[in-house]
């Protein structure tokens, strides 16, 4: 296995221990500023696998699985935890985690009816680009579910600063991730009728 495939991996193994840590609430506060570390880590080695493999030549068709497996998961499962305790106020973070969701159905969809005939779909900018939304607003929310625990006037300031600007990032990530799914359909929507291969990048 090569290094990009080992950053993929890694990034899996992260993400139940980024869980453990964010439930694990006899170490409130700290399990919740572990878990945010935790997410950083796994987002950086996003940004590094991806690079490295194009960069040496490491593109395989393992990590063409790993990668998106990898990044879905965990910023799935970090907005799931957000959501699911209220950090993320009701019915925003529902909504925003369902169309997450829809967006990953469709497009795995997408692809899996082009690999069934040989085709390797377009890569989409917006998709990296929600990706990245997801990767700074996840570790904020998940931050702020650990400073709300602490009381005093500077910290009632920094929480409802820290809660806004997240909940900005976590609204600008939520339209990138529909016009995501308008952009990759109208972009491939020759697949279901396309019978060559074209070369592209894999879609975040």
């Amino acid at each position: 296995m090569n290094l990009p495939n080992k950053l993929s991996m890694l990034r899996i193994i992260l993400v139940p221990v980024m869980m453990f840590f964010y439930l694990a609430t006899f170490l409130d506060p700290w399990g919740k500023f572990v878990a945010a570390a935790v997410f950083l880590i796994a987002a950086i080695t996003d940004l590094l696998d991806g690079k490295i493999a194009r960069k040496t030549g490491q593109v395989t068709d393992l990590g063409k699985l790993l990668d998106p497996t990898a990044d879905r998961l965990l910023y799935n499962c970090g907005l799931l935890l957000v959501v699911a305790d209220g950090t993320i106020p009701m019915p925003y973070g529902v909504i925003g985690l369902a169309i997450l969701l829809f967006r990953d159905f469709i497009i795995n969809g997408i692809r899996q009816i082009a690999a069934s005939k040989g085709v390797v779909v377009a890569a989409v900018w917006s998709g990296k680009l929600k990706a990245i939304l997801h990767y700074t607003h996840i570790p904020m929310f998940i931050l702020l579910a650990g400073t709300k625990m602490f009381n005093g006037a500077f910290w009632d300031v920094f929480n409802q600063v820290l809660f806004i600007v997240a909940l900005v990032v976590f609204a600008l990530a939520t339209v990138v991730t529909i016009w995501s799914i308008i952009d990759y359909y109208v972009k491939n929507k020759n697949v279901l009728s396309e019978n060559t291969k074209t070369d592209s990048n894999e879609e975040k």
